[in-house]
C-alpha cells in the first residue's frame, strides 16, 4: 500500500468527540472573537476621537443589527471564555481534573453560557 492510499490519520475515523476537548477548542475560538470585537471597540475609540460626526456614525452601526448581532456573539463569546477560563484555573490547582468532575463542569459551562448571555443582553438592551 502506497502513502497516497493509506488515511491520513485515524483519529478521524476511530475516536469520538470529547467534550473536554470540544470545550477546549470552544475556549481557544473565543478569545479569538473576543480579539476581533477588540477591534471593533477600537474602531469606536477612533471614532470617538474623530469628533462627534464619526462617533455617531459608529454608534448608529453598532445600534443597528450588525453591531447588535457583533455585541450578542461577543456577549456570549465572553461568557463562555469566562466561565471556561475559571474552569481551567480550578484545573491549575488539581481541581477537578479527574473525568467525572471534567465532564460535570465543562457541562455547566455550556448550561450556564446561554442563560448569563441572556441575562446580560437582557440587563444591556432591556
Amino acid at each position: 500500500m502506497s502513502a497516497r492510499q493509506r488515511p491520513l490519520s485515524p483519529h478521524l475515523q476511530v475516536y469520538k468527540p470529547q467534550l473536554t476537548a470540544a470545550t477546549s477548542i470552544g475556549h481557544r475560538i473565543s478569545g479569538v472573537l473576543l480579539c476581533g470585537f477588540a477591534l471593533v471597540m477600537s474602531w469606536g475609540l477612533v471614532a470617538l476621537a474623530g469628533g462627534q460626526g464619526s462617533y455617531e456614525a459608529f454608534m448608529g452601526f453598532m445600534a443597528g443589527i450588525p453591531g447588535r448581532i457583533l455585541v450578542g456573539g461577543a456577549v456570549v463569546a465572553f461568557v463562555y471564555h469566562f466561565l471556561n477560563g475559571i474552569r481551567h484555573l480550578a484545573w491549575d490547582t488539581g481541581w477537578g481534573l479527574d473525568l467525572k468532575r471534567a465532564y460535570a463542569t465543562g457541562y455547566a459551562v455550556l448550561g450556564l453560557t446561554p442563560v448569563l448571555s441572556a441575562l446580560v443582553l437582557w440587563l444591556l438592551w432591556g
